[in-house]
């Protein structure tokens, strides 16, 4: 592998574009594997995607676009996943090109539903990737004020902490500072986890619930994060740092998080079919809710929040009662 490795980007949502929109501020061409063959042409004759971030304009002698997912690996010494994880399996299954020497990121915030598994530990446990060779990207980091060029902050989270370094200053620019850590696991559970609480908090607005109420719910939250993440994968770790608990925080309260608007519309009275048809993007937290609550079932960590959200979500329970038996448990 060369000192200027080529790098790839799975996915067309908000977020991949966001990616790609960091990687071409540092790199002279960016893979970019797009499933739809529309959206890629509509990107190579208008330079920006059509359904996410339509104000991020792009070079497009910059970028190396294809619908082949195989030719895109093939391609790329680091691949970074950014396909929703509901989707990520049936994406993988067309795959017949070989990851070895591959060095595969996730900034996937979800569980794999037909694994149980975060994707990095999919990536380790399906398809045999060294863990060496895996790393995640979290935030706290919105893709809207990517767009914007607001300050944003990335944490990178790999074993190989050069690789980490690689990436980490691939992605750096002057709207973008990035830290590497080694807790692979940790970050992307808390990845995962932080969509279920901003369901959560959505939820809450949408039943009337104030501000009072939402900084207990938050407080609540991170410590059911840090007993959740402490059984799954103990190591030691200050929750407080930005990727654990500034994750949770722009998720939780921002006007830009998916998964609080589907929470929102929740508390307001939705079904969560039509929750989720009235959406444009994935509310990752979904998914998310069902893969906690069962597995949780199995490690018995205290959590009321995502015990609540399970409920509501996936037992059909009434969002007004239940988060009243919620406000007896939190403080």
């Amino acid at each position: 592998m060369s000192n200027k490795p080529k790098i790839a980007v799975f996915g067309s949502g908000s977020w991949a574009t966001a990616i790609v929109k960091m990687l071409c501020e540092n790199m002279e061409t960016v893979g970019w594997y797009i499933r739809s063959e529309q959206s890629l042409e509509y990107i190579q004759e208008n330079k920006h995607n059509p359904n996410y971030l339509t104000s991020v304009e792009f070079h497009i002698d910059q970028l190396k676009l294809s619908n082949d997912i195989n030719e895109m690996i093939d391609y790329a010494d680091y691949l970074i996943f950014v396909i929703p994880s509901a989707f990520v399996h049936q994406e993988l299954a067309k795959i017949t090109t070989s990851f070895e020497g591959k060095i595969l990121f996730s900034a996937i915030k979800g569980i794999i539903p037909e694994s149980g598994l975060i994707v990095g530990e999919h990536f380790h446990d399906i398809l045999k990737v060294p863990f060496e060779n895996i790393g995640v990207i979290t935030g706290p980091c919105h893709a809207e004020e990517v767009a914007l060029e607001r300050l944003s902050y990335l944490t990178i989270a790999c074993r190989d902490e050069n690789k980490a370094e690689i990436i980490g200053n691939s992605l750096a620019s002057r709207y973008i500072k990035t830290k590497t850590s080694d807790d692979i696991i940790g970050t992307e559970y808390a990845a995962m986890l932080k969509n279920i609480y901003a369901i959560a908090a959505g939820i809450a607005h949408g039943l009337g619930y104030g501000d009072n109420f939402q900084s207990v719910l938050m407080s609540n939250s991170i410590r059911e994060m840090k007993r959740f993440i402490k059984k799954v994968h103990k190591m030691k770790r200050n929750i407080n740092n930005s990727a654990y608990l500034g994750d949770l925080l722009v998720t939780g309260y921002s006007t830009f998080s998916r998964n609080r608007m589907f929470g929102n519309m929740i508390g307001k009275g939705y079904t969560v079919k039509s929750a989720q048809f009235e959406m444009v993007m994935v509310a990752e937290g979904y998914y998310a809710t069902k893969s906690a609550f069962e597995l949780n079932q199995k490690n018995g960590a205290k959590t009321p929040i995502i015990d609540t959200v399970y409920r509501i979500l996936y037992e059909g329970k009434n969002p007004k009662k239940q988060f009243k038996k919620l406000t007896d448990l939190l403080d």
